[in-house]
């Protein structure tokens, strides 16, 4: 009962969004432009070094759209910020199964939040606690993230073991699929998560960018948890998927 509320209202006014331009453009580069464009916004919001860069791609992709349909955009956006404060989950990969995008993308789906949340319980096992007493943060690797929807339920776990997740989570992601790598920087970067997001082949090691969030900017050097403040560290900066192998190797955990 739980999923049918959210997916009727959060996802099916956003459908109806994309449905009323489906008469002009593909329900499918709709929905990649979309990722594309917030995106970039978030992301030229704290990282400098990409802005240029980043900025270019987001006027050559707006300007293929009338004012009108750019405010469609805008209004998307709002309405995934408010399904994420209202409670963390994978909205847009809801959104993508709604759309029955996974016809068009190589029957490409993502995992159910039930069982998301049954791995994060999984996964924060009985080292959880004393890496975080000891440390007040823990390293977290996500090689395929998909939209992002089991590092929602462990922000969400985290949450429910009394931490504050902004400030005990530090993430490095990975995903070959753009579109994906997108999703998880979006709603991640929303809900104030440190995380780089890399776009490369987890099994080639082939890297093709990365994508640091707001709260990768505001929380480096920190480890503070709600529990216990703790010495401030320095925040590796992952580059590339070989760097990875070097990031908190020890304590990483890793979701499957």
């Amino acid at each position: 009962m739980i999923i049918i509320k959210t997916l009727t209202n959060h996802i099916k006014p956003m459908v109806k969004i994309f449905e009323s331009m489906r008469y002009h453009y593909e329900v499918s580069h709709l929905f990649e432009d979309f990722l594309e464009l917030i995106a970039i916004t978030i992301s030229n919001s704290a990282d400098r070094q990409q802005y240029e860069k980043r900025e270019a791609r987001y006027m050559q992709i707006i300007g293929k759209y009338k004012p009108e349909e750019a405010n469609l955009f805008a209004k998307l956006w709002a309405m995934l910020i408010v399904a994420l404060e209202d409670k963390p989950d994978d909205y847009l990969g809801q959104l993508f199964m709604e759309l029955e995008l996974y016809n068009s993308w190589k029957g490409q789906f993502f995992t159910p939040s039930d069982v998301a949340r049954m791995m994060a319980r999984m996964t924060l096992d009985e080292k959880f606690d004393d890496i975080m007493k000891e440390k007040g943060y823990v390293t977290v690797n996500e090689p395929t993230s998909g939209g992002g929807v089991t590092l929602i339920a462990l922000y969400e776990e985290i949450k429910k073991r009394g931490y504050n997740p902004q400030q005990a989570m530090r993430v490095v992601a990975q995903d070959i699929d753009i579109k994906a790598v997108h999703m998880t920087y979006i709603q991640l970067s929303l809900l104030g998560v440190n995380i780089q997001v890399i776009h490369g082949d987890t099994l080639t090691l082939e890297t093709r960018g990365v994508w640091k969030s707001p709260g990768y900017f505001l929380f480096a050097g920190r480890g503070i948890g709600v529990k216990e403040p703790v010495e401030l560290v320095e925040v590796p900066e992952i580059e590339s998927i070989e760097e990875i192998t070097a990031f908190e190797k020890v304590e990483q955990l890793t979701l499957f």
